[in-house]
């Protein structure tokens, strides 16, 4: 079956957009060159594109997180993005990323009413069409995908959905090794490198199976093909055993820059994870446009609410993840590169700790 036949496409009369907030979109292409058909052998490294340059990041740049302080996700998401006032959605195509591993209740998944917010704000920041698509990695994924209600949610909304994983061979474009801990690189759909905007929202957990964080770098990965149609080789199975999963994390975060990312941690995994833990209950909601600048101070609460070894272990800016994608230039390279926005002394008093923390 063709891509274009996986993405359910629902022609019920969209919500009327009305004018306001509007969220930053970075154009892709020039950053991959285009996003090329899978070439056939997909796993002859030779044939493929090469793994993408990573973007120049000004060492004086200060990346912006919004910090709100909240039990209501709803509420949490419409002002962590109004204080944020990225720009840029109007006319765009967008790619909503969810982290849908499980069909579970947040955060082992992405809460039903939080993704229906950020849906209704990049509506009334004028976003041309929505798809919202993922990969899951502990259950099928249109099966969580209806746990979650994503289906009716694209009904009244007018959305596309799909399913990465249920793609043909032409839906993935491959990225070669080349500069990565990959050993036969790793592919991404076309639908995430041809969007005009990428969205990445993402839990606030821990993860056991070796990335020991699961923020918006991670939530990445359900991006990335377990399998390409035609090729039995299993990226996930390379990157779960491999000693160098969390550099692995980073690099594939190479491949697209994010218009946007929201973080829920309203509710958070403290050890465990991603789909079972200690629970948690932080009270917060962080959005930017700078993955790096979002886990780090995601990983700054998950050391305020203790944790684990792993993620406690030394300075942040030190941890595999962090560290690698500061060095592939995807993000802020110091707690003085992050500017934490608050509007509330309740939301400035967590952020106090969080600065705290990242230095």
């Amino acid at each position: 079956m063709s891509d274009r036949a996986e993405i359910r496409r629902y022609t019920r009369r969209a919500a009327l957009q009305r004018g306001g907030l509007a969220l930053g979109a970075l154009g892709l292409a020039p950053l991959l060159g285009g996003a090329a058909s899978l070439p056939d052998g997909g796993g002859d490294a030779a044939r493929t594109e090469p793994s993408p340059a990573p973007p120049s990041r000004p060492v004086a740049d200060v990346s912006r997180v919004a910090l709100v302080r909240t039990d209501d996700r709803v509420r949490g998401t419409r002002r962590a993005i109004e204080l944020l006032g990225p720009e840029g959605a109007a006319g765009q195509t967008v790619l909503l990323k969810p982290n849908l591993n499980t069909g579970g209740p947040a955060p082992a998944a992405t809460d039903a009413a939080l993704l229906e917010a950020l849906v209704l704000e990049l509506r009334n920041a004028g976003a041309r069409r929505i798809t919202i698509g993922d990969r899951s990695g502990m259950a099928v994924t249109r099966e969580a995908m209806e746990m979650k209600g994503v289906y009716q949610l694209a009904e009244r909304h007018e959305l596309d959905v799909v399913a990465f994983d249920e793609m043909d061979r032409d839906g993935w474009h491959l990225f070669g090794p080349e500069g990565t801990h990959w050993e036969r690189g790793f592919a991404m759909p076309r639908a995430v490198l041809d969007a005009g905007a990428v969205v990445n929202t993402c839990c606030l957990k821990t993860h056991r199976f070796g990335g020991h964080f699961t923020l918006s770098l991670k939530n990445t990965i359900g991006m990335v093909a377990k399998y390409v149609p035609g090729d039995e080789y299993n990226y996930m199975t390379e990157l779960h055993a491999s000693e160098h999963q969390r550099l692995m994390i980073a690099e594939a975060n190479r491949a697209y820059d994010p218009a946007l990312v929201l973080l829920d941690g309203v509710q958070a995994l403290t050890d465990g994870g991603p789909d079972t833990g200690t629970l948690a209950s932080p009270g917060i909601i962080l959005a930017g446009t700078d993955r790096v600048a979002v886990d780090a101070v995601g990983v700054a609460i998950l050391r305020s609410l203790g944790t684990t070894e792993e993620v406690s272990r030394g300075s942040i800016w030190d941890l595999e993840q962090i560290r690698r994608a500061v060095e592939l230039g995807l993000g802020a390279a110091s707690p003085e590169q992050i500017e934490l926005v608050t509007a509330d002394a309740a939301s400035e008093k967590a952020a106090d700790e969080v600065r705290r923390m990242l230095a």
